[in-house]
């Protein structure tokens, strides 16, 4: 199914396609900044918080930039975007699809000869695929910017060094493993949650059970890809 949704990717330039995906991009994006932006700024908190307390055993609780800058470039600002927009919109895509499949839709569209993955999964895979780099990057940035506030606050390290700090030791390769994980969770969580719509069966039941095998099976397959990505890179 998703490869074949990859081969429909030209269809972008048909007008009904660039809609539906812009839609998407909306839905993904716009419609996830409010709970992505308290997670990741309290994510970046919660890191500083606890990395600075036990570098402050050894007086060296400024370099929180850096652990803070780096797990989230590598690991957590990927990693919290990829669980948050698998809850959100991985369940409600598979809902959708579920509630389009037991309530025969799906099979409509292939009377009319409309191709469901072209004209359904091509949209929302695209839209996940362009949309959590982006979300990633922005998780990060706020990431690094919660662990700033509670340096400044309750560490005692000024902006200006959490930042150098940070700045000193995190590399491109850091971001670009991290992006590179945001667009495989894309893939996944598109994948998982076409699958199981459409895969849906006895009615609202049916779609209740896809929508909760969606979210269990996104999670697990992000730690598990996650881990993957990561042993690859950093052998």
């Amino acid at each position: 199914m998703i490869g074949e949704a990859f081969l429909s990717v030209s269809s972008i330039f048909q007008k009904r396609s660039r809609h539906e995906v812009m839609y998407q991009l909306y839905i993904t994006g716009i419609k996830s900044l409010g709970v992505i932006t308290v997670v990741a700024l309290f994510t970046g908190m919660i890191l500083a918080l606890q990395t600075g307390l036990e570098l402050r055993r050894f007086g060296q609780e400024v370099n929180i930039g850096t652990a803070v800058t780096v797990v989230m470039l590598r690991e957590m600002g990927p990693f919290m975007t990829g669980l948050i927009i698998a809850a959100s919109v991985g369940s409600a895509i598979a809902a959708q699809m579920g509630t389009m499949t037991v309530s025969e839709e799906i099979a409509a569209l292939e009377v009319m000869s409309i191709n469901p993955v072209r004209f359904l999964v091509m949209p929302r895979l695209i839209a996940l695929m362009v949309m959590m780099p982006i979300l990633t990057v922005y998780t990060n940035i706020l990431g690094a910017l919660g662990g700033a506030i509670v340096g400044s606050t309750q560490l005692g390290v000024a902006f200006t060094a959490y930042f150098d700090n940070a700045t000193l030791y995190a590399t491109n390769k850091d971001l670009y493993v991290g992006l590179c994980k945001a667009v495989l969770f894309g893939v996944i969580i598109t994948t998982v949650a076409c699958h199981q719509g459409f895969s849906a069966k006895q009615g609202a039941v049916g779609v209740g059970q896809a929508t909760r095998k969606t979210v269990i099976i996104s999670f697990l397959t992000i730690l598990t890809v996650g881990y993957m990505v990561t042993r690859l890179f950093y052998q």
